[in-house]
């Protein structure tokens, strides 16, 4: 059994690698960041040529809560010698394997973080006060205070879920390229930006392949992603204000309402995809389909063949679609780890059974005790998930850990009023 530390954070994503760079340097904190993966992976599987984040490199790990760390992804360029190459570029969009590499790049200095290490159970130990965490290799690590990073798992549609066959999630796409373009058709289902970039880039070679492609999506239209300036001051500690104190029932409806501030199309592309279809219909119609209000009913496999039942929602009128290849572009889904099961009464839950989570993001009855990364929707609105308010909720995490502001948290910033 180790030492007590100060913290353990669970879980080494962007937000929570994002911590651990922030607390590398203070020497009153202590921490140690348990990772079940090998090596830092982001969406491996999504890493298409050229495609890009929706967030400027200022919104790295560490730079919006200290511009001077040498965690910054400028740095990063430094270090790689390619500043001069990036600031040449013109282009505030890291490309998706750039930002995955300056992941990499960062995890690899930083001394409290343990890959490889699967965490299997959370107790607690009411006398001395510490969370107990059992690792899959028999090791433990105990701390007051834990950090959830374990990120949000890809979700499968119910109707997908023991569909049996090769159908895939997004995530995995790039592995399974090769072997969906040797099919008859493709058909891929949803409408975020992961969907965009998969159908452009399997039209792009429709004509080498000659397969059938397929776009379903339950939406009306495919919605651009809103990013507009005012609307990006809903990214800020005034609106987060605004958006915890609402009603829990106002709080769920705006959740549903926003998702196009956040899971909406990158509006270059959607015209990318328009011009390439324009072009390829020079030569005679292509062999595809764009089917909105669609929305997916039940799903059957049978030899090798996915038979989708549809049901155009405006219309109320229900349809099926064949298909060989299966692309679920459903997005991801926040699952409350099975390890927290036996502190499950030390934290908070709301009336739906998600976490109850308190304005300093912590989720434990104490409210100083658990806090969570990225599973804050229906609480801290489309913050939750953006990249660029990682270091916001980590500078706000470190000052709930120390008890003191230790990087200067904005409070105001937006010009516009949310609250009456």
């Amino acid at each position: 059994m180790t030492a007590p530390v100060d913290f353990i954070g669970i879980g080494l994503g962007p937000f929570n690698l994002g911590l651990a760079c922030l607390t590398e340097p203070i020497a009153e904190l202590n921490g140690v960041f348990l990772e079940s993966k090998p090596d830092f992976e982001w969406h491996s599987g999504m890493f298409l040529e050229g495609a890009h984040l929706q967030t400027p490199f200022l919104s790295d790990l560490v730079t919006l809560a200290d511009p001077t760390s040498p965690y910054s992804f400028l740095n990063y360029l430094k270090e790689s010698g390619r500043l001069y190459s990036f600031y040449i570029r013109e282009n505030f969009y890291p490309l998706r394997t750039e930002y995955n590499d300056y992941c990499r790049w960062a995890a690899a200095k930083l001394t409290g973080v343990r890959f490889g290490t699967t965490v299997t159970q959370v107790t607690y130990d009411d006398a001395d006060g510490l969370y107990v965490v059992r690792t899959e290799g028999g090791a433990t690590y105990r701390a007051p205070r834990l950090v959830l990073g374990t990120g949000t798992p890809p979700h499968i549609p119910e109707a997908c879920r023991d569909l049996g066959g090769d159908a895939i999630h997004n995530s995995r796409y790039l592995h399974h390229k090769a072997e969906l373009q040797r099919k008859d058709s493709i058909t891929l289902v949803g409408s975020g930006q992961s969907a965009a970039e998969i159908y452009h880039d399997l039209l792009g070679e429709i004509d080498v392949h000659g397969y059938r492609l397929n776009w379903v999506t339950r939406s009306p239209r495919f919605f651009p992603l809103e990013y507009t300036k005012l609307t990006l001051e809903m990214t800020s500690p005034e609106y987060v204000d605004y958006f915890h104190a609402l009603p829990e029932e106002t709080r769920y409806r705006l959740e549903t309402q926003q998702k196009g501030l956040f899971k909406g199309i990158d509006g270059d592309l959607i015209n990318e995809i328009f011009d390439l279809l324009y072009q390829k219909n020079l030569a005679g119609p292509v062999p595809t389909r764009l089917l909105t209000n669609s929305a997916l009913t039940s799903a059957r496999h049978e030899n090798g063949t996915y038979t989708l039942g549809l049901r155009q929602e405006e219309q109320g009128k229900d349809f099926e679609l064949r298909t060989d290849g299966l692309i679920l572009a459903t997005g991801y889904r926040y699952e409350t780890p099975a390890f927290l099961e036996p502190v499950r009464d030390r934290l908070r839950w709301d009336s739906r059974g998600r976490f109850d989570m308190a304005r300093n993001y912590s989720v434990d009855t104490t409210g100083r005790g658990v806090f969570v990364q990225n599973a804050g929707v229906h609480t801290h609105s489309i913050t939750s998930p953006d990249l660029g308010m990682g270091a916001y909720r980590n500078a706000y995490i470190i000052g709930e850990l120390l008890g003191t502001e230790y990087y200067p948290v904005e409070k105001t910033i937006a010009f516009q009023e949310f609250a009456a």
